[in-house]
């Protein structure tokens, strides 16, 4: 597959992957490396990674961080400013995040934000990060349960995405991932939302080739608007309510948290509903996106109570300007708008329906 060049970083696939990183090292040459992994890829990734990787005489040290949402925190963050000041990292070290989203998110904030930024690679292992969360520069860790609520853009030299490491992926990470890329189709390409409906009926190589669509598409988009001024908010469809879902499950002690993807694919599947009272979406089109949606993803119940707390979660959400809440809906498939504002009537008959 063909590199695609973003604005500041390359992203690489599968066979070439190892060769870009060796050269990289041996031209940059890092004083140190640093390899930041989670207790699930520490297990399953990381002598895979490290068998083919050529470092020289230049010192590796590995990081291990909990793995998991509730662990993508500033503590976590200070934890590895503490450990690469300790083993003496300076600003021409290199950390490699080698993990899924919560990884790269963190691992791209720590490297940002270290002796004011060191270089960073990312190399993503889960759906999620390989089709989203590694790609576009978007750093930062959750602040309680509110999602990513500390970060800044700031894009690594690389993303390294190997899709043999999804062998190691639980089903239900994969299709947390899938999510993200469905929401690439709804917001951009008919044609290729379409083309996801056989998800579960993949071979390796039509779903290498979606993997390396969605990266297209939101290569586009963030190429023309890096920093979220306007066209680049195309990508939070589903996340004004599927982040404040998230968070809600997340911080809920009577609740089953939910992966990114499961609380973003609700956040669709109800903002597509709200497309359809406000913007112009039509019945069939809703139909058919309730229907592509259902078709991986369960459905959760969401009882009155349960609502409220998360329509008050909209109110810490990141588009949100001079105390409105802003959401990303759809007048077709492929035709977003953004900056919509929408009464709390129209959301809660979007629950009801939900629940229905």
């Amino acid at each position: 597959m063909k590199s695609i060049n973003t604005k500041s970083a390359i992203v690489h696939f599968n066979e070439n992957i190892y060769t870009e990183l060796n050269n990289y090292i041996k031209s940059t040459k890092p004083s140190k490396i640093f390899i930041l992994v989670d207790t699930n890829t520490h297990d399953a990734c990381l002598a895979k990674f490290l068998a083919r990787v050529e470092t020289g005489d230049i010192v590796v040290e590995v990081m291990e961080m909990p793995e998991g949402e509730d662990h993508k925190t500033i503590d976590i963050c200070t934890g590895v400013w503490e450990a690469l000041s300790e083993y003496y990292a300076d600003r021409k070290s290199l950390l490699i995040n080698l993990g899924g989203g919560v990884v790269t998110d963190l691992g791209g904030f720590v490297a940002s934000t270290y002796m004011r930024g060191i270089d960073y690679i990312n190399v993503p292992t889960s759906l999620l990060a390989m089709v989203d969360a590694s790609v576009g520069g978007k750093t930062g860790v959750d602040l309680g349960n509110l999602k990513n609520q500390i970060g800044v853009i700031s894009e690594g030299s690389m993303v390294l995405i190997d899709t043999s490491f999804l062998e190691t992926l639980p089903k239900n990470h994969m299709v947390s991932g899938y999510a993200e890329m469905l929401k690439h189709g709804l917001v951009y390409d008919k044609s290729y939302w379409h083309t996801l409906l056989n998800f579960e009926n993949l071979d390796v190589l039509a779903l290498d080739k979606m993997i390396y669509d969605s990266v297209v598409i939101k290569n586009k988009i963030v190429s023309k608007d890096p920093t979220e001024q306007g066209l680049r908010k195309v990508l939070n469809f589903g996340h004004t309510l599927g982040h404040a879902i998230e968070s809600y499950f997340l911080g809920n002690a009577d609740k089953v948290p939910l992966l990114h993807g499961e609380a973003i694919a609700i956040g669709m599947l109800l903002e597509a509903y709200i497309s359809t009272k406000t913007v112009g979406l039509l019945d069939q089109e809703f139909k058919d996106i309730e229907e592509g949606i259902l078709r991986t993803f369960s459905k959760v119940e969401i009882s009155e109570n349960d609502q409220k707390a998360i329509i008050n979660l909209l109110k810490y959400d990141k588009k949100n300007s001079h105390g409105k809440v802003k959401f990303v809906l759809l007048e077709t498939i492929g035709k977003p708008k953004i900056n919509c504002e929408v009464e709390n009537g129209i959301l809660l008959e979007a629950f009801k329906y939900f629940n229905s």
